[in-house]
């Protein structure tokens, strides 16, 4: 029998709940997909990649509205933690709350309910709910994102190791805090999958390096 002081205490499901499912809603905003659809009257799944995220919305309307749209993408992350959690479940929201708050949200970017569950690769979204816990751990896994891609020249990759790097800051600046240390590292495992293809083209050589165009006929969902 477990002893029930080892059992975390969350109180009533309901409110956590409500609180992880308006998450995962509001992560399922495609706001790369709505900029382009109203700046440029196209489906972004029909250009560039035709992945609905910031760097195929950067390939379609340009730099500035690229980084709107990363902007936006972290938001649906970072407000969950901050806003939605203690909204909705209330009192001192734990560790716990806000990683499972901040992890529905990324999976509402990667499979997202208006999209039929064919979604971005949720590297935006999951920074923008790290950063709501602590600016460090994103701060720390960008040097790695800014290194690879400055040695490499490959958007994928950096967002790889990057996501990897994830876990390890966590670890460094909250080692005894196991809700976030097993979201950061499930965080990882899921950028790793959503680069599946990204990997393989890379090990081909076929992988468009950063400010190539994409070499594959748009719709594919695994481009950046």
């Amino acid at each position: 029998m477990v002893p029930l002081s080892l059992i975390p205490q969350i109180g009533s499901p309901g409110p956590l709940l409500l609180a992880v499912l308006a998450s995962y809603l509001l992560g399922s905003v495609p706001f790369g997909l709505l900029l382009t659809r109203v700046l440029k009257g196209e489906d972004l799944r029909q250009l560039g990649s035709g992945n609905i995220g910031a760097t195929n919305t950067m390939r379609a309307l340009g730099r500035g509205w690229g980084l709107v749209s990363f902007a936006l993408d972290c938001a649906k992350g970072w407000a969950p933690v901050v806003v939605i959690a203690p909204a909705l479940v209330g009192g001192e929201v734990d560790s716990q709350a806000r990683v499972l708050c901040g992890a529905a949200a990324v999976l509402g970017h990667c499979f997202p309910l208006y999209l039929r569950l064919k979604g971005g690769k949720g590297v935006a979204t999951a920074c923008g709910a790290i950063v709501a816990v602590d600016y460090r751990i994103v701060l720390s896994a960008g040097v790695i994102w800014v290194i690879t891609l400055k040695t490499t020249r490959y958007v994928g990759l950096a967002s790889i190791l990057m996501g990897l790097g994830f876990p390890m800051a966590a670890w460094w600046f909250y080692p005894d805090d196991t809700p976030l240390l097993v979201g950061c590292g499930l965080l990882a495992l899921l950028v790793v999958v959503r680069h599946r293809q990204n990997i393989s083209r890379m090990l081909q050589g076929t992988e468009p390096r950063a400010g190539q165009a994409p070499k594959d006929s748009p719709g594919d969902q695994n481009h950046g």
